[in-house]
């Protein structure tokens, strides 16, 4: 039988479909995958290491946990790697003063775009000024602290220029710690209120899927939030021991490595999740 045949027996409907017809085969269904947006481990590694912060956090890392190992006594100190260890903890001390340069900029702009209209309090403008004003005047003294050490400014200015930089980090600190347990309160009060909203909703049988998502963020933020403050009560009591030239009981060589160390864990997290 031939084609010619064949196809005449056909309905009519399919005797329109001959074997030169091009088929054009469905288009494939779009499934939802939100893991396909995301970014693979080395792109955002890339992303990361391309800001300052991101490098200058690993290299606070690495620094405080060879401080931990020297400080700890693990090693003898007739060790070379004793020796090696030191040389490497200095040498990165004074590497991180150099991704300093400039950043009180942002310090600055911060208060300049800030302005007294967008406070809400004087009280919280205060604590703004103290603590911009304190990190950026620490910074910006840290770039003469870091040309004093690497040789370009006379060395005898490197005790005095470090003290004023520790007063200014400090008092940084305390308006810091205290913005954001103002911070902690209003969103303990945003939870609160939104969680009253939605037990409401449960008792009438209503779906309160944003509301849930909402509460889900909040929570987030309430752990970043936290972790920021541990963040800065390590920095400040490293800036406090600076201060003290290392004396009193929370100026241990010990406690401060591990005080180094968990701030630039936590900063690490919280560089990488916002790149």
């Amino acid at each position: 039988m031939d084609s010619t045949t064949a196809t005449a027996n056909l309905p009519a409907a399919e005797a329109k479909i001959t074997p030169t017809t091009p088929l054009i085969p469905p288009k494939p269904i779009a499934l939802a995958n939100p893991k396909v947006s995301d970014r693979d481990f080395l792109t955002h590694l890339e992303a990361y290491l391309s800001k300052r912060d991101g490098v200058d956090k690993l290299l606070k890392i690495s620094r405080y946990a060879a401080k931990i190992i020297l400080s700890s006594s693990i090693l003898p100190e007739t060790l070379i790697l004793t020796n090696r260890l030191k040389s490497f903890e200095s040498s990165v001390g004074l590497s991180r003063k150099a991704f300093r340069l400039g950043k009180f900029v942002q310090d600055v702009n911060s208060l300049r775009h800030g302005g007294s209209s967008h406070f809400h309090s004087r009280q919280e403008l205060i604590l703004s000024i103290l603590a911009y004003g304190g990190e950026g005047i620490y910074y910006f003294v840290e770039q003469f602290v870091w040309l004093s050490k690497s040789g370009l400014i006379d060395g005898r200015h490197a005790k005095r220029l470090g003290k004023i930089s520790a007063w200014a980090e400090f008092a940084g600190y305390v308006g810091s710690i205290s913005l954001k347990f103002r911070d902690l309160n209003e969103l303990n009060g945003d939870m609160a209120a939104l969680s009253s909203t939605i037990e409401i909703a449960h008792s009438r049988g209503v779906r309160c899927g944003e509301e849930e998502e909402r509460m889900e963020k909040l929570k987030g933020k309430m752990v970043m939030k936290k972790l920021s403050i541990v963040q800065d009560f390590a920095d400040g009591f490293m800036a406090l021991a600076d201060i003290r030239d290392g004396k009193g009981k929370l100026s241990s060589p010990l406690f401060l490595s591990c005080a180094g160390l968990l701030s630039a864990i936590i900063s690490t997290q919280k560089n990488w999740a916002a790149c």
